[in-house]
């Protein structure tokens, strides 16, 4: 479904990605795992043409997205679930899920994607009238993927959905991803919690200062010595 080849990026003379290359296939979990500054989210970003890229292709379901407006990518399918959330926090619960589904014009495929988002995220339903920056959060995370999956993602991107919540919070948000992977979207997961992000992926790639030092079948990894010693708490 996704095949990034030699990806490279540079913020001036600083080298953040360098000849990255992975692949996604449909229906998988795929992770990207590796500190901060390792290259996850400049990745995710270039992917989906956020921030221009040096270098590399990045084809989507056969169709050379590269050079794409991200509009016209988002349109296709491709949807990213930004780091830090991005919600329009002045706006209603309600009218930032409509935002979501700003490219589509099927109402019945709109409606049906509205109840799957208000039964994944039943708080969200609670505070429909809420304003977004007024909600926890955890709550406000739900409401960056339910505006994401209003989008009808075929491969959803998300970039560091657990960030700033609490255990419980994280333990939530990994099992509604789970869902939201079994209703059909397949999944790019990029995540500095290691441990719950190889528990849930079927491959993961590691990137270390830009480059991929590793990768593999995410159960395999996750008994690695060294993966353990850099990643999982040894």
């Amino acid at each position: 479904m996704l095949n990034v080849d030699n990806l490279i990026v540079h913020y001036g003379a600083i080298k953040a990605v360098q000849n990255v290359s992975f692949t996604v296939e449909k229906g998988e979990i795929i992770t990207l795992i590796g500190s901060n500054g390792a290259g996850k989210t400049t990745t995710l970003h270039a992917v989906s043409n956020i921030i221009k890229k040096t270098g590399g292709t990045v084809v989507f379901d056969g169709l050379d997205i590269t050079n794409l407006p991200p509009d016209r990518i988002v349109k296709l399918g491709l949807v990213q679930v930004p780091e830090g959330r991005r919600i329009f926090a002045n706006l209603s619960v309600k009218v930032n899920l409509e935002m979501g589904a700003y490219t589509r014009r099927d109402r019945a495929g709109i409606e049906r994607d509205r109840d799957m988002v208000y039964d994944l995220f039943p708080r969200l339903k609670e505070r429909l009238n809420q304003h977004a920056g007024t909600l926890s959060g955890g709550e406000q995370q739900m409401l960056a993927m339910g505006r994401a999956l209003m989008s009808a993602p075929r491969l959803l991107l998300l970039d560091e959905p657990s960030m700033g919540l609490s255990p419980i919070l994280v333990d939530e948000i990994f099992s509604i991803i789970t869902r939201i992977n079994e209703a059909g979207a397949t999944i790019l997961l990029v995540e500095q919690n290691a441990f719950k992000a190889l528990a849930i992926a079927s491959r993961a790639y590691i990137l270390e200062t830009g480059v991929v030092s590793k990768t593999g079948d995410a159960a395999y990894l996750r008994r690695d010595e060294a993966v353990k010693a850099a990643y999982l708490g040894g």
